[in-house]
């Protein structure tokens, strides 16, 4: 994204894990009667052996690194040794606020990491809720008048059997989100491909229990005969074409996804942690609409689905070849779409950088240069621990963007403008110019031509 400003990535994020109660230093050890509800700390605890203290220390450390940037945009701080040097007073307030953005995103890991293996409680909840629903759904409906049937019987058993099956998998996979774990991408990204698949192969196996648990049920020939026939092909050709393409969508997504990275023509770089939004957004966190379409028409269809399976337990769930064919357009343009984002990197132009004043003049060793392009800030990595990442290859000198700090943010490096200076160790001549992004992707060479 074309930006003249970098944010830091930190501006929008809400202070985690703050709560009400004791100020001041280090919180007393609980006792018995305190533990469950205070979780033995609380306050402003910082102690690295609780929760409670993971959160606070990031709390303060992002508080520290924003006072300490804006104090640095404003020009103070700086010794005053440095005055004198725009270049080296520059240099060191980039070197402070690297130092800074690498002890933020420290305990920004570990407390993604903490968050991340306390998710699979939180989610065995959610699954044992869903069942709970079910049965108070069919409760309502059986008191109606409708009686409780044997479907409703095998409905709710094979809810419980699901259950009890996820919640072992969620527990098998505790430090990876839970019942979350297969539809994490490698990003650390909720993938949207591999939920969506997920939620069809969730409706098909559970449709499928409650018909096996029916027929266990079954006292007569002509009533299994009846079981039998609603697996047959012709009722539930839609939904497994469906099913099929979908998962199908999710491997060759992640194929895909995988090779352009390898291929530098995709960059990527790795979340803190998962988020709900990630299903409906890009890496950089905007609203992506390949994305929402293909969940929101997916979501549909599966509610379609769940509903017709609800009115006939006996059979699959018919799925109307109309509504399938949605799905299919739907899915093909969320794969189109993947094939279609990411790009290298590119260099435009190099020019030399130019202040008020100044005259005009041939790049020079010593000189500001500004390198115009646009990939520069890959999507996601705007967090200043990754803009200070982000380095320029002149010849055989390698050369780290520095860090200028604006108020809410950073005007150096951005997506389309990086303002590097050329070293003294550049060789005067012809010179190759490639720039390095945070997420290891290289721009193409661009020459220029350095004066002694």
């Amino acid at each position: 994204m074309a930006a003249d400003t970098a944010r830091d990535g930190t501006a929008d994020t809400p202070p985690a894990g703050g709560s009400k109660g004791t100020t001041g230093g280090s919180a007393r050890p609980a006792g018995p009667a305190e533990g469950a509800a205070a979780a033995g700390h609380g306050g402003s605890c910082a102690c690295p052996a609780c929760p409670h203290g993971v959160r606070e220390s990031r709390r303060r450390a992002l508080a520290e690194f924003r006072r300490r940037r804006d104090e640095l945009a404003a020009g103070t701080g700086v010794p005053a040794a440095l005055a004198h040097s725009p270049g080296a007073s520059r240099q060191w307030v980039s070197d402070e606020l690297a130092q800074a953005a690498q002890a933020l995103a420290d305990r920004t890991r570990a407390e993604g990491d903490l968050w991340l293996g306390g998710l699979w409680r939180r989610t065995v909840a959610a699954v044992w809720g869903a069942v709970a629903v079910l049965l108070a759904g069919q409760a309502l409906t059986a008191a109606s008048g409708a009686g409780w049937t044997a479907a409703r019987t095998a409905g709710l058993l094979a809810a419980l059997v699901a259950a009890g099956l996820l919640s072992a998998a969620a527990r098998l996979h505790r430090a990876r989100g839970g019942v979350l774990a297969p539809v994490v991408g490698e990003d650390n990204r909720l993938s949207t491909s591999r939920t969506v698949a997920a939620a069809w192969v969730l409706l098909v196996c559970y449709a499928v229990l409650v018909l096996a648990l029916e027929l266990a049920f079954a006292s007569g020939a002509e009533e299994r005969r009846r079981l039998l026939a609603g697996l047959d092909l012709q009722r539930g050709a839609g939904l497994l074409t469906v099913l099929a393409l979908s998962c199908a969508v999710a491997v060759v997504v992640r194929r895909t996804v995988a090779l352009r990275v390898r291929a530098q023509r995709l960059q990527k770089v790795r979340a803190d942690r998962p988020r709900a939004a990630d299903l409906l957004t890009d890496d950089s966190g905007r609203g992506a609409f390949t994305d929402v379409q293909y969940v929101l028409v997916s979501s549909v269809a599966v509610v379609f689905a769940a509903v017709r399976l609800g009115r006939r337990p006996d059979q699959l769930p018919d799925l109307p070849w109309g509504l399938a064919l949605l799905v299919v357009v739907s899915a093909l343009t969320y794969l189109a779409g993947k094939y279609a984002e990411g790009g290298r990197p590119v260099i435009l132009s190099v020019v030399r950088s130019r202040e008020a004043g100044d005259l005009d003049a041939p790049i020079r060793t010593g000189d500001d240069i500004e390198i115009r392009g646009s990939g520069f800030v890959p999507p996601g990595a705007e967090g200043p621990d990754r803009l200070a990442r982000t380095t320029v290859r002149m010849g055989a000198v390698h050369v780290h963007v520095p860090l200028v700090p604006v108020a809410g943010g950073f005007a150096n490096p951005t997506d389309t403008v990086l303002v590097v200076p050329v070293p003294v160790d550049v060789e005067p001549g012809r010179v190759e110019v490639q720039v390095i992004t945070a997420a290891g992707v290289e721009t193409g060479r661009y020459p220029i031509d350095v004066l002694d």
